[in-house]
């Protein structure tokens, strides 16, 4: 089975800075892409930011200069450096990982973590 194993989140007070942690296992497939994405009380959950397995990324904009995604490919571990934190930051914040394409033929395994809460509050 495979497992996403979550780290770092936690309270920090705006302006801080927080760096989270994920590692998959057990995966068959490679993974193509690992990422993270958050929800917030009531809110839908969102992309915050992803990485391929060519190191090409994408940022919600709501991020974009404060938030560095990166990875590990041999260790399939994604880490998201989160710094300029503000209370909207606050959510709690899940790490994807996909395996979504292996020789050419698209793959439907999407994996989760059990998600790790930041709270951003002064």
């Amino acid at each position: 089975q495979v497992q996403l194993v979550e780290s770092g989140g936690g309270l920090v007070q705006p302006g801080g800075s927080l760096r989270l942690s994920c590692a998959a296992s057990g995966s068959i497939f490679p993974i193509n892409t690992m990422g993270w994405y958050r929800q917030a009380p009531g809110k839908q959950r969102e992309l915050v930011a992803v990485i391929l397995s060519g190191d090409s990324t994408n940022y919600a904009d709501s991020v974009k200069g404060r938030f560095t995604i990166s990875r590990d490919n041999a260790k399939n571990t994604v880490h998201l450096q989160m710094n300029s934190l503000k209370p909207e930051d606050t959510a709690v914040y899940y790490c994807n990982a996909e395996a979504t394409m292996y020789r050419s033929i698209a793959l439907p395994y999407t994996y989760w973590g059990q998600g790790t809460q930041v709270t951003v509050s002064s």
